[in-house]
């Protein structure tokens, strides 16, 4: 196979030393730049979140052929096949693989495939051909590669052409599944050469250079919680009960940023719309909701408050239906000791599942103290539960950290609640970031129309952080939507060695 042109040639520092173990060939001269390579397999899985959104919400497969095969249980793929060069001038190895990846959703309108799989480490970066509607683009960069001397686990980051393929631009610099490259059958051992001055088959350097620093987006740390309040055991200094029922309270929660913008901003091209007491910040903000009801118990550091108030995701909207219609009410958040959970009732195709543990909490302190007749807790982190993640279709897996929760509770009716406006709004939406009082008034962020409250879930919030999809989807078999950048894509075979 010819060797990779660099299309996207990326900084290393110098030439990166990598081990081809036994499959390596010596360079019995200087004058030998390239040794062939052959045998050679990659083994990759692409991102393990966009395979759960394909064959979860979008009720799609994937189907490796032409020798490609993909792991048990939705796992990796493996392309086989690898033959290239090995640089010993540069130290690069360039490889491309045979067999083909088809990806499939007759629900949400996407249909592609993955061909002439190519792993260049000199310019440290995964291509592969992509045809989509009938046109082949060759080599298109799907993954930056953190190259490294051995050649398996490399950290990869996605670029903003596999975000388009993928079907969302919130793929671009996410990280991918880690990637590996590896001779699958050593060659026959042949004698040495005569007078060779060692048998060795690795034409590492003899003096490495350090790996390319990692320039995957890594995983956003569960944030830590605010020290504005501080462990105590006892009753508030003001004189307040130790115990009781919550006369009001706010609870602010953006549920997670990603996903409001890809509602609003992404493929969706949707609306979110709060209602019945919560309202949402302006620029696609968090929300805020009010009216708490509960008990606490400062002695043992225990609360449990619900709020009123619902959000309604809706998008991807085809014919009159909508793909993504999706509301979250009825939220309550119960702590002891610092940790607790989230719950909320989850509105699924006209059936509702009542009080789904969406989330883990955990607060910076164990402990509740009052002041001013007000129990506030800021940045608590909240972790999905597996509950939660099988309520949100699967798509993003257990222990993913959602936005943090701000929460404040008024220990009696004349006690004065921090400002609850719903956050300052980190979203990047450009609706019309319409925010309602505490009444009946709802607001609505993004295109058209003020929508219901009320609407069926089949979807998945977008993934983690970064990786949100074409998914969140949500509607009958019958409803074909046409999510982000689905494609239909052939495969194509290339040149072999």
């Amino acid at each position: 196979m010819a060797a990779i042109s660099r299309r996207r040639p990326l900084a290393l520092a110098a030439a990166v030393a990598v081990a081809l173990g036994a499959g390596a060939l010596a360079v019995t001269s200087a004058s030998a730049a390239e040794a062939p390579l052959k045998d050679y397999e990659l083994i990759w899985g692409i991102k393990q979140s966009y395979r759960s959104y394909v064959t979860g919400m979008a009720a799609g497969s994937f189907t490796p052929a032409d020798g490609a095969t993909q792991a048990a249980d939705n796992g990796a793929f493996t392309f086989a096949g690898g033959t290239g060069t090995y640089d010993s001038d540069t130290h690069a190895v360039r490889l491309g693989f045979a067999g083909s990846l088809k990806i499939a959703s007759k629900l949400h309108g996407f249909d592609l495939t993955l061909s002439d799989v190519r792993f260049d480490s000199g310019a440290a970066e995964i291509t592969a051909d992509v045809t989509s509607g009938g046109t082949t683009q060759d080599d298109v960069p799907l993954a930056d590669v953190t190259v490294t001397r051995t050649m398996t686990g490399m950290e990869t980051k996605l670029t903003k052409e596999a975000a388009t393929v993928l079907g969302s631009a919130s793929y671009e610099g996410a990280a991918g599944d880690p990637l590996t490259v590896v001779q699958k059958t050593p060659p026959t051992q042949s004698p040495s050469p005569t007078g060779s001055p060692s048998s060795s088959t690795s034409p590492s350097p003899t003096a490495s250079t350090s790996p390319k620093p990692t320039g995957s987006a890594s995983s956003t740390a569960a944030p830590s919680a605010s020290q504005t309040t501080s462990p105590s055991a006892s009753a508030s200094e003001t004189g307040a009960a130790t115990q009781g029922d919550i006369a009001d309270g706010t609870l602010g929660w953006g549920v997670k940023q990603s996903f409001r913008t890809y509602v609003v901003d992404g493929p969706a091209k949707g609306r979110i719309t709060a209602s019945g007491g919560a309202t949402q910040a302006s620029g696609n903000g968090d929300f805020t909701f009010t009216e708490a009801t509960g008990t606490y118990d400062t002695d043992a550091d225990t609360l449990k408050a619900a709020f009123k108030g619902a959000v309604n995701f809706k998008g991807h909207e085809a014919n009159g239906s909508y793909g993504l219609d999706l509301t979250l009410s009825g939220l309550t958040v119960e702590l002891d000791g610092g940790t607790g959970e989230l719950t909320a009732d989850v509105e699924s195709l006209g059936q509702t599942s009542d009080d789904v543990v969406l989330a883990h909490l955990t607060a910076g302190t164990s402990g509740l103290k009052a002041e001013d007749d007000v129990i506030s807790l800021d940045d608590v982190t909240a972790e999905l539960t597996k509950a939660g993640a099988q309520a949100f279709g699967g798509f993003y897996s257990e222990g993913t950290v959602l936005d943090p929760v701000d929460l404040s509770v008024a220990l009696s009716d004349d006690a004065q609640l921090p400002d609850g406006d719903g956050g300052s709004g980190d979203g990047s939406g450009t609706g019309t970031g319409g925010s309602g009082d505490s009444g009946t008034t709802s607001g609505t962020t993004g295109g058209g129309t003020t929508g219901s409250t009320t609407g069926g879930v089949t979807g998945a919030l977008a993934s983690t952080g970064s990786d949100v999809p074409t998914g969140a989807l949500g509607a009958a078999a019958a409803v074909t939507v046409a999510a982000g950048a689905g494609v239909v894509l052939a495969v194509r075979r290339r040149r072999q060695a």
